[in-house]
């Protein structure tokens, strides 16, 4: 493949709050501990590091942070950098780009329900404004919009920077048929509990939530799967199936920062409204089935 790719385990990184701003130092150090823990690649301010209710500013500085942290080193920074209005969508890609970031990641449009000629011109006027690589992201459970495999075939073959697509629909079928009609589309696993299925059926990555809190599982779990060592990689996510389950209990990421705070990764257990903390019983879920597993530090 001529084009440049973002691939293997890739972490969907929270952002921490300290009283309702970004704790920044924080950040860094929880985007320190994934290169250490032998991550690919960062993905910063996506659904998991509360994009949608993160000023501008925020956005950029996320971004920045990330970038800094993961300089000299082999980690590299894909960079949440979709919106539902095409021109900050190109705002936010040319700003990453600007400042160092490796690719970027563009979740389809939200709210606006565009038909798919709609997300072509979407997609092909972010394309066309930076020259990083670009991989779609597919998640219609939260933006009431699919990006059709014909869609993203399409674009792959007409946009020299787009490279594949990170699929969030929970649809296996939808992987197949992406791979099965252009083999050389990049599928990145945007659902973790079925990270060793898209992984064994020819994905070349995933971009995890549950990698937050273990890293090191998913690095090992899709090294295995690309160096085709599926029996090691499926007892991997086996193994991970009880953490990925009650990750959703409720609306990512409330679980997953309520297992950084338990488990001492972040300091003050925040969110912006209109996510909140988990209940009680959740909590109580949470920390019990966290005791299942060896959870590294800092």
């Amino acid at each position: 493949m001529d084009k440049k790719i973002i691939i293997g385990a890739m972490t969907a990184i929270i952002t921490p709050f300290k009283n309702g701003k970004v704790d920044e130092e924080s950040y860094s150090k929880l985007i320190k501990r994934q290169i250490n823990n032998g991550i690919d690649a960062v993905v910063p301010v996506g659904t998991t590091g509360e994009s949608a209710t993160l000023t501008h500013d925020e956005h950029r500085i996320c971004i920045e942070i990330a970038v800094d942290a993961c300089k000299g080193t082999n980690t590299k920074v894909l960079a949440g950098a979709g919106s539902n209005a095409t021109h900050e969508a190109v705002g936010l890609a040319e700003f990453a780009q600007d400042h160092g970031a490796d690719g970027i990641l563009s979740v389809a449009p939200y709210y606006n329900k565009p038909t798919q000629e709609g997300l072509y011109l979407h997609y092909k006027a972010i394309a066309e404004s930076v020259e990083i690589p670009v991989l779609l992201y597919n998640v219609p459970g939260r933006t009431g919009c699919n990006i059709e495999a014909k869609t993203a075939i399409r674009l792959f073959n007409d946009c020299e920077n787009i490279y594949g697509v990170k699929e969030a629909s929970g649809d296996i079928d939808k992987c197949v048929d992406l791979l099965a009609h252009e083999p050389r589309i990049i599928v990145i696993s945007g659902e973790d509990a079925i990270n060793y299925p898209i992984l064994s059926n020819g994905g070349k990555g995933v971009i995890s939530v549950t990698s937050n809190l273990l890293p090191d599982y998913t690095a090992k779990l899709t090294k295995f799967a690309l160096d085709n060592e599926f029996l090691k990689a499926k007892a991997i996510n086996d193994e991970l199936y009880n953490i990925n389950k009650v990750m959703f209990c409720e609306s990512n990421p409330i679980p997953i920062k309520a297992a950084m705070f338990i488990a001492g990764l972040i300091d003050s257990l925040e969110y912006r409204l209109p996510l909140c903390k988990p209940s009680k019983e959740n909590l109580i879920k949470i920390e019990k089935t966290m005791k299942q597993y060896n959870i590294k530090g800092f």
